[in-house]
């Protein structure tokens, strides 16, 4: 049976465990500490609102709106949309269509330089040597497709030979970007909503325009936009192995690739994101379109998240069998102002979930 977008909503909303694992919700969780934390930074003037939505086993355990967000809110999230970029092309590479190990010069001949024998996963890993953001007074990379984005890049001088050195950055996603559209004959837009957002039910998620006046045509690292129950939507797929109400999205094996350490041998420079945010380094820190940000014994990755510069931060826990989506968009000059960082703030909310989780746990015994 085929199942409407409202009732998809409803069913998500009431928190029943559609996939058929059903598990016992804990009604002692009080999420109050999370909620004064987020209020205070509202409060604060670091952000007008924002979201916050947290499900464990399957089921929705908290739903909230700050300041002056609503269901309705659509915000441009930044790099959180990089997680969707890779699950995008990973439904490509599902198809048989691409390969990770594809390099840039079997689709883009006229990259003839190093940059063309960086493979898709490099590209989606930040190891492809590319520069990561255009250079000092170029345009920045907000053209009106992928082709004429791509086109800017050819030229550029690469950063590293491929596979040596982590870049965190933008513009080697566009290539890959630009990759799949040459693989499948779409757009990217077009791409992203037959491959993710309508098998999803995400009808509020997109990459284009950049802007919403602009008409800037797909900036893939930094230019989603999404409202919260949006995403919470693709984590949920994500958490259960690409699986979404019945429907095979992604492959277990494409969800697995993604999770994957990608980093291998490459050069990891200090004070990386993770090291920022879990005061501590390894240098397995990301996967394909997603941080690594915790590790277990045998080096699989059990917390990962794909954090936004201006605060959105969606992750997965699975020391918990949770996930979350923390959606908001910084006040950037109140925030520069106090040194407020959005990008190293929002990482505490897993941290405090997983206390709300310890308390209920010793209220119960």
């Amino acid at each position: 049976m085929q199942i409407t977008l409202p009732a998809i909503f409803v069913c998500f909303l009431m928190a029943v465990a559609c996939t058929g694992k059903k598990t016992q919700i804990n009604k002692n969780y009080d999420f109050s500490t999370v909620d004064r934390k987020i209020q205070s930074w509202i409060d604060s003037g670091y952000y007008h609102g924002a979201g916050l939505i947290i499900a464990r086993d399957n089921q929705v355990i908290h739903n909230k709106f700050y300041g002056n967000y609503t269901p309705d809110s659509v915000v441009y999230i930044a790099s959180a949309g990089k997680w969707l970029v890779a699950a995008t092309i990973a439904a490509v590479v599902d198809e048989g269509k691409l390969s990770w190990n594809d390099p840039v010069n079997k689709r883009l001949p006229e990259f003839t330089d190093v940059k063309g024998t960086a493979t898709l996963r490099q590209l989606l890993s930040h190891t492809s040597g590319y520069p990561d953001y255009q250079p000092e007074g170029a345009h920045r990379d907000d053209y009106q497709t992928l082709k004429e984005s791509v086109a800017q890049i050819v030229g550029l001088p690469a950063k590293a030979v491929p596979g040596t050195e982590f870049y965190y950055g933008g513009l080697a996603m566009q290539v890959g970007g630009r990759m799949a559209e040459l693989a499948t004959g779409k757009d990217w837009e077009t791409l992203f909503q037959e491959k993710i957002a309508q098998p999803l039910g995400m009808k509020n998620t997109h990459f284009t325009p950049v802007h919403q006046g602009g008409g800037h045509s797909p900036m893939l690292g930094g230019g989603a936009r999404t409202v919260l129950h949006d995403y919470a939507n693709f984590l949920n797929m994500i958490f259960n192995n690409g699986e979404f109400f019945g429907k095979q999205v992604l492959s277990e094996a494409a969800i697995k690739e993604m999770q994957t350490d990608q980093i291998g041998e490459a050069k990891v420079t200090e004070h990386e994101f993770v090291e920022g945010v879990r005061a501590e380094m390894h240098n397995g820190i990301y996967g394909l379109g997603e941080w690594r940000e915790e590790l277990d014994s045998v080096g699989n990755a059990v917390l990962i998240s794909s954090p936004g510069w201006a605060g959105a931060y969606p992750w997965i826990d699975k020391t918990t069998n949770s996930y979350g989506f923390f959606i908001t968009h910084v006040n950037v000059e109140k925030a520069n102002q106090e040194g407020f960082s959005s990008f190293y703030s929002s990482p505490v909310l897993p941290m405090m979930v997983r206390e709300v989780y310890e308390n209920s746990n010793l209220k119960n015994n």
